[in-house]
């Protein structure tokens, strides 16, 4: 009897063993990444989240080439510019299926388009940077990828059809990518194991993450967490998204995409400035311990679509004076790579036609130079607490941190505005901040068309 219940237990446990072999065996598999070894030295001077100047490049625009070449080549002209952290566009190959050549059309997450260079020219242009003390940090599009990227051979990675066919993101328009299921988590596992090969094998400092608002929460909460487990680099994660909980997931950054459309009616509806002060509460809902905010007056997106910031913000001025409140009341600026010369003309989708033209207009740049230049001095300007005292025409606010106070005195209309001063600011005395001399101010001080005063106790 014991040698027969033994018989059979034996069988029992041959039974299920091989069952959960044939199991396995039968699930579905997909492409996956080899385990990365760390490529380099770490980069061990990335900003704190709240001291960034970020720089978007658009490598199909920014040099004669459009190549990471082309980048590599300006860097210096990126560095003088202020800037302390590089966005790179998609670098990844583009789907030919259903495509309009979008860089957001993504064949391969693990590649580097041959359109702009390989691997190497990715890790010498991360390296130059990093010896120049910039970090870089790469676009990824978690959402969707193109119809013939490689994970399409295992289906049940994608959202289908009651035909079972791979679809796009519903709603969006975007017909030419399919959208992927959050509910596979081998497709998650692998997706996070592949953002995560890019941080060992090239040395990125983080990621911009598209469309952040498709993904679910719980799946960000997991990337993020499995990327800052990464105990040699600091990294810096933007949501290009406005969802609070964004913010919870642990993104440094979200978007500030409510800010932009409010400037474009400031300037184009004459909407009241004091309209910033609502965003600037809306904006941070769920922000903690420093996670900020992307404001910007151009980028790839509304570039082409709206306009230059010269046609949206009345010209070079207009334009100026716009950055200047993105640059110091309550968020971390981007330019967009040609806003620096002033390029008066769009870089349009896919970016294939228009080059920029670097040079074109110094005295812009000089002027974005000296913006910049004071923000990374002033730590009241990067992280101070913020005192707005703005009217219908003038964005006006005081920053404070310790010691150090600035006073902003933006005039964002066209027109000659005399702006009273509070109160608590009369007869006080600074020097200005940007061109030099003493200011004392009295009770009421008259703004030119687009004029701004930053003074500095």
């Amino acid at each position: 009897m014991k040698k027969t219940l033994f018989l059979f237990s034996f069988i029992a446990i041959f039974l299920s063993i091989n069952s959960c072999n044939a199991q396995v065996v039968n699930e579905p598999k997909a492409p996956t990444q080899p385990e990365f070894v760390q490529y380099g030295i770490p980069y061990n001077k990335v900003p704190d989240r709240r001291d960034v100047t970020l720089y978007q490049v658009n490598i199909r625009t920014f040099s004669d080439n459009g190549n990471l070449k082309g980048v590599t080549a300006r860097l210096d002209s990126i560095k003088a510019l202020g800037t302390n952290v590089i966005y790179l566009m998609p670098i990844y190959p583009v789907g030919a299926i259903k495509s309009v050549n979008s860089p957001y059309c993504i064949r391969d997450y693990s590649m580097v388009n041959p359109e702009f260079g390989n691997l190497e020219d990715l890790r010498t242009l991360v390296e130059i940077a990093h010896l120049k003390n910039m970090a870089v940090i790469l676009d990824w599009v978690a959402n969707h990828t193109s119809y013939d990227n490689v994970w399409v051979k295992d289906k049940s990675w994608y959202m289908q059809d009651a035909n079972g066919n791979i679809i796009s993101p519903p709603n969006m328009g975007w017909n030419d990518v399919a959208q992927l299921d959050f509910s596979n988590q081998y497709m998650r596992l692998e997706m996070i194991k592949t953002m995560k090969s890019w941080v060992l094998k090239a040395n990125v400092d983080g990621f911009r993450c598209d469309y952040s608002d498709g993904p679910p929460f719980d799946f960000w909460k997991q990337t993020i967490d499995t990327l800052r487990n990464i105990s040699t680099h600091k990294l810096l994660m933007m949501s290009e998204g406005s969802r609070s909980d964004n913010y919870k997931a642990g993104f440094d950054y979200n978007f500030g995409f409510s800010f932009f459309g409010n400037l474009k009616r400031i300037f184009k509806d004459n909407r009241t400035v004091k309209s910033i002060d609502n965003l600037n509460i809306s904006d941070y809902n769920g922000a903690t311990d420093g996670q900020q905010i992307i404001r910007y007056i151009t980028n790839h997106d509304v570039n082409g679509s709206d306009g230059t910031p010269l046609e949206l913000f009345d010209g070079q001025k207009g334009s100026m004076a716009a950055f200047v409140v993105v640059a110091y009341m309550k968020s971390i600026p981007m330019i967009y790579n040609g806003q620096e010369v002033g390029t008066p003309y769009r870089l349009t989708f896919p970016f294939t036609t228009t080059k920029i033209k670097w040079g074109i207009n110094p005295e812009i740049t000089a002027e974005y130079k000296k913006v910049i230049a004071f923000r990374n001095y002033s730590e009241a300007i990067r992280r101070g607490e913020l005192t707005s005292y703005s009217s219908d025409d003038v964005c006006a606010f005081v920053k404070q941190q310790g010691n150090e106070k600035v006073v902003v005195l933006v005039n964002l209309r066209n027109t000659s505005i005399d702006y009273s001063i509070n109160t608590a600011l009369v007869n006080t005395s600074w020097t200005d901040a940007i061109n030099g001399g003493n200011v004392k101010l009295s009770e009421q001080i008259t703004l030119k068309p687009y004029d701004y005063l930053i003074l500095k106790n």
